[in-house]
């Protein structure tokens, strides 16, 4: 999935960054560049940031950038991550008909709107060509609309997702990367159409390019084609019996490296979060995303159990990372399938308002 990127907005040449500043940004003191973000607990759910200095050849993150996340009148972040926020909710990790959810964009937000949320994220996988209906649609109606996608990237153990936030939907780079990832997309549904048709299942490609409706192809619109041609009783039967890692009809993924898109992410000027990554978050894993550019963690998803919510939420502050959280709502559940209900992970407005702290302090990506 590599391939060539664009030399013209690519800001990493040899572990340096070299911005152009954007109008109004206040240039940070030469020796301040090149610090890292690290954070100590001084009582439990308190981050007070500290700045270390960081060596050479690091990648272009925000911590990377060395950003101190306390500074300019920004709040501790609070919360366990097991109490209920007291003021306004957001919910950071959100689907569409774009990629594999069953609403459209515009509808989600119509969602959120009537659930109270104070914003969203629109996280589609491998697009962000749902988010200017979504936008327009918080406009009108008071919900803050935040663009994002979710990525696929590889990992020890196969697949691991990664969100990106803040991410421009007219960057000629960032859509040649997305459109490699559709075309493989495409190409693995393709394969898999194969096998189930030689397994004797019924059902041809046309009936899930139906089931996208045009969006980025996924593993879901498969299932729902198996559904709908009576080979399999729900989504989970489907994913049991043909289509789930080890299944017969299942096809890997040609998937890049988290920091090829932590990469660029950042060459966009955008944040990276580690999705739901549940028990594989352990501390020298996430110590390596961090050393290639990762952010945030996903602390709050409806995966993680209150165990791993606190888990998480510990490595978080003990390495400096920012919290992201989302419910990976889909829409209406079809039978057999299952994510959380939008705004149930309680992600508190508070999370959001440091990322727009963080991100207002990011360069503008200039060419190396």
């Amino acid at each position: 999935m590599g391939g060539r990127r664009e030399r013209s907005v690519h800001p990493v040449h040899q572990g340096r960054v070299r911005p152009r500043l954007h109008p109004g940004h206040r240039p940070r003191p030469r020796a301040a560049r090149g610090a890292l973000l690290t954070a100590r607990r001084q009582e439990p759910g308190i981050v007070a940031g500290t700045v270390e200095r960081q060596g050479a050849g690091q990648p272009a993150g925000v911590l990377a950038a060395g950003l101190d996340l306390t500074r300019a009148g920004l709040p501790a972040l609070t919360g366990s991550g097991q109490a209920p926020p007291a003021g306004p909710i957001v919910d950071l990790h959100v689907h569409s008909t774009a990629s594999d959810g069953n609403l459209a964009p515009e509808t989600v937000v119509e969602r959120a709107s009537a659930a109270g949320l104070a914003a969203i994220s629109l996280t589609d996988h491998d697009t962000v060509a749902g988010v200017p209906a979504a936008v327009a649609a918080g406009e009108r109606l008071g919900v803050r609309v935040l663009s994002g996608c979710e990525f696929s990237t590889s990992a020890p153990w196969g697949e691991m997702h990664v969100l990106g936030y803040f991410l421009p939907t007219d960057s000629a780079p960032l859509e040649t990367f997305l459109a490699r990832c559709r075309a493989d997309r495409m190409r693995r549904a393709r394969a898999m159409v194969d096998r189930l048709q030689g397994m004797g299942v019924s059902l041809d490609f046309e009936d899930v390019l139906r089931q996208a409706g045009g969006g980025a192809v996924g593993r879901p619109h498969v299932a729902r084609a198996i559904v709908r041609g009576g080979g399999a009783l729900g989504m989970s039967e489907a994913f049991d019996r043909y289509i789930g890692r080890g299944r017969p009809a299942f096809v890997e993924k040609v998937l890049p490296s988290f920091r090829e898109v932590a990469d660029l992410v950042h060459a966009v000027r955008g944040l990276v979060s580690v999705a739901h990554p549940k028990d594989r978050g352990t501390r020298s894993f996430i110590e390596r995303l961090k050393s290639e550019g990762l952010d945030a963690i996903e602390t709050r998803h409806p995966s993680h159990d209150p165990d791993v919510r606190s888990r998480l939420t510990d490595l978080s502050l003990r390495l400096g990372l920012l919290r992201t959280g989302g419910s990976d709502w889909h829409g209406d559940p079809e039978p057999g399938e299952s994510h959380g209900a939008l705004g149930s992970q309680e992600v508190p407005l508070e999370w959001l308002e440091r990322l727009d702290r963080v991100h207002a302090e990011l360069p503008t990506a200039a060419a190396p």
